[in-house]
């Protein structure tokens, strides 16, 4: 069974930075590639960041220059550094693998941008 467990989220000012992370466990032989959604209220789920087992990155253009995606093969993670935080950014974060052509999500984890 495999099991994604994201956490960093927060509440943080506008300009503020943020680092989430998400730890993958359960039957893993390999991970293909490694993801970040969000869903702010009242949307849809849109892809923030995507990195590939060959560690190339692609990120929504809302982000580009903002965010960092990363990935940690040894410990079976993926981060997400945020930084330059507007209140835009608010939503509920979600960590995404994909492993032998299947996706595995996170529970979320709730990021608010405010003052």
């Amino acid at each position: 069974q495999v099991q994604l467990v994201e956490s960093g989220g927060g509440l943080v000012q506008p300009g503020g930075s943020l680092r989430l992370s998400c730890a993958v466990s359960g039957s893993i032989f390999s991970i293909n590639n490694m993801a970040w959604y969000r869903q702010a209220p009242g949307k849809g789920r849109d892809l923030v960041a995507v990195i590939g087992s060959s560690g190339i990155t692609n990120y929504a253009e809302s982000v580009k220059g903002r965010f960092t995606i990363s990935r940690d093969n040894a410990k079976n993670a993926v981060y997400l550094q945020m930084n330059s935080l507007k209140p835009e950014d608010t939503a509920v974060y979600y960590c995404k693998v994909r492993i032998r052509l299947i996706d595995y999500w996170g529970q979320g984890t709730q990021v608010t941008v405010s003052s």
